[in-house]
């Protein structure tokens, strides 16, 4: 993956960790407003969508820059970044 590259993936992954933490703040202020239950329940909903899909985007990235770009990783690399997205993956779903 190029450094240009890299760099837009990660100022995109930025900007979705700073909707997250909007999305959060607002669950927060949901909470001391004591607004209703499915008002904050929504808002939680929201959040965890948000932060699902930036999970599926980072281990969209891993797997594009350690498995597909096949060009400058050695097979030992490849390996321990395929068990790390495997424990990252099961750490998830538990």
């Amino acid at each position: 993956m190029s450094d240009t590259l890299r760099e837009k993936e990660k100022r995109k992954l930025l900007m979705r960790v700073r909707r997250i933490r909007g999305q959060l703040d607002a669950v927060e202020r949901r909470l001391e407003e004591d607004a209703s239950c499915s008002s904050v329940l929504q808002q939680a909903a929201a959040c965890r969508g948000a932060l699902d899909g930036f999970i599926a985007e980072v281990i969209e990235d891993h797997i594009l820059e350690n498995f597909v770009n096949r060009t400058s990783k050695r097979d030992d690399m490849r390996v321990q970044a395929a068990e790390e997205l495997v424990e990252i993956v099961h750490s998830y779903f538990k």
